[in-house]
């Protein structure tokens, strides 16, 4: 059954509206995936207010036209059906995060991935496309997907063909990222085969998701991160800002990601934040 979402109010959440009945073609892509990645902030803030997700299209891209984000299985679930449902050509894949090098590379199912075929360009002459919201620091616009280094702003990417998921892709972040790289299979994914690893992430003790609350979003000069009760602008270099009170903290949710929370919801992701940033510190010690 195809994902029943609400066009007119995503595309205006993106400030896209005049993208309604568009033919798909390269540069609207570019449009849709750049507006996604600075108006629609990369989050797990629900996880630490007590509010379930699911990995359903439908209900994430509802709840980003009602003014949130998500994390990958939100995101890049919701814009796959808002491209299909705008005419693209999506498919997903199955892939996964590799934090450190401590880590195995692979498609751990940790991460969703999208691509889009069928938009040949010069920069892209096989028309394929990685388009991937997911990342949080990650891309701001689309990335042929073709082997070699790729400049995103002020940051640098490399594409490769992935060693550990035969016939699939592997993506290299730039230094600053706060990760490694992701790999990804070739093949089509349903959303079904991320259910379990949603559930994990969303519930585990070990989950960083559920250690910390945090917040991201990525813009043509470089991204911001609010983890705990720091706040972090990237560009050249990370410069970090400390967040003393609740105002502050509510400030920069407001002002730099665009989510305002009701004063219940700001009691409990306060006492969150406190505990997670309290914890960093007893690290540190």
């Amino acid at each position: 059954m195809p994902d029943s979402i609400d066009v007119p109010g995503y595309l205006a959440r993106l400030g896209l509206s005049e993208l309604a009945g568009h033919e798909p073609g390269v540069a609207a892509l570019d449009a849709l995936h750049r507006a996604h990645a600075e108006r629609v902030p990369y989050e797990c803030l629900e996880i630490h207010i007590g509010r379930p997700t699911t990995v359903c299209p439908a209900e994430s891209a509802a709840r980003i036209v009602a003014g949130r984000g998500g994390y990958c299985f939100h995101l890049n679930g919701a814009f796959s059906a808002l491209l299909r449902a705008l005419g693209y050509q999506v498919t997903r894949h199955v892939g996964g995060v590799q934090g450190n090098k401590t880590l195995p590379a692979g498609a751990s199912a940790n991460h969703l991935v999208l691509t889009v075929s069928g938009l040949p360009s010069d920069a892209c002459p096989d028309g394929v496309w990685l388009a991937d919201l997911g990342m949080g620091d990650g891309l701001h616009g689309p990335l042929p997907l073709i082997a070699g280094e790729h400049a995103d702003g002020p940051f640098r990417y490399a594409l490769r063909p992935s060693g550990a998921e035969p016939g699939g892709w592997r993506f290299d972040h730039d230094p600053r990222g706060s990760f490694l790289g992701m790999d990804f299979r070739a093949e089509p994914a349903r959303m079904s085969e991320f259910r379990a690893k949603h559930e994990e992430l969303s519930t585990s003790p070990e989950s960083g998701f559920v250690r910390t609350p945090a917040v991201c979003r990525r813009d043509a000069t470089g991204f911001d991160v609010l983890r705990a009760r720091t706040l972090t602008r990237t560009e050249a270099e990370p410069v970090h800002t400390p967040l003393a009170t609740e105002d502050d903290y509510f400030g920069a949710l407001d002002e730099v990601f665009g989510i305002t929370l009701p004063a219940e919801d700001r009691a409990i992701l306060w006492a969150s934040a406190t505990r997670a940033h309290e914890a960093w510190l007893e690290s540190r010690a």
